[in-house]
């Protein structure tokens, strides 16, 4: 089965809810009291759990779209939005190898992406 474009996007799309949700986890998890009343009102624990949600809808959805093996790796993606997301809501330091391991990601992502659309360029070579 040839991966989609719409299938990708919506990977991409999942990564930044299931991203933003752990942010707002982080963001509710400094607020939060162990008593009852207090993670019943924590607001932030809860937009996560929907963020969360929404994001695993939108993963099944893409999943029909394409490949796992193309998909999923694609989720890596995660950590580069986390990153991102916490230096600018917690001031977290991101260091050197941290740039470093995000571009990895980044060109690892690429790879699989142009590996897929050459694999449908040499079955097409086959045919001739």
């Amino acid at each position: 089965m040839k991966t989609k474009l719409w299938a990708i996007v919506l990977i991409i799309i999942c990564t930044i809810f299931t991203s933003s949700a752990q942010i707002f986890y982080k963001m509710g998890a400094n607020k939060l009291n162990f008593n009852l009343i207090s993670i019943i009102t924590n607001w932030q624990i809860f937009t996560g759990l929907l963020l969360y949600g929404l994001g695993a809808i939108l993963m099944i959805i893409a999943f029909r779209g394409g490949e796992l093996t193309v998909l999923f790796p694609i989720i890596t993606s995660s950590y580069v939005w986390v990153t991102i997301g916490s230096s600018y809501f917690f001031e977290e330091i991101i260091t050197s190898s941290r740039w470093i391991g995000i571009f990895l990601i980044i060109i690892g992502i690429l790879i699989i992406i142009i590996g897929e659309k050459y694999k449908e360029l040499v079955k097409f070579e086959e045919l001739i």
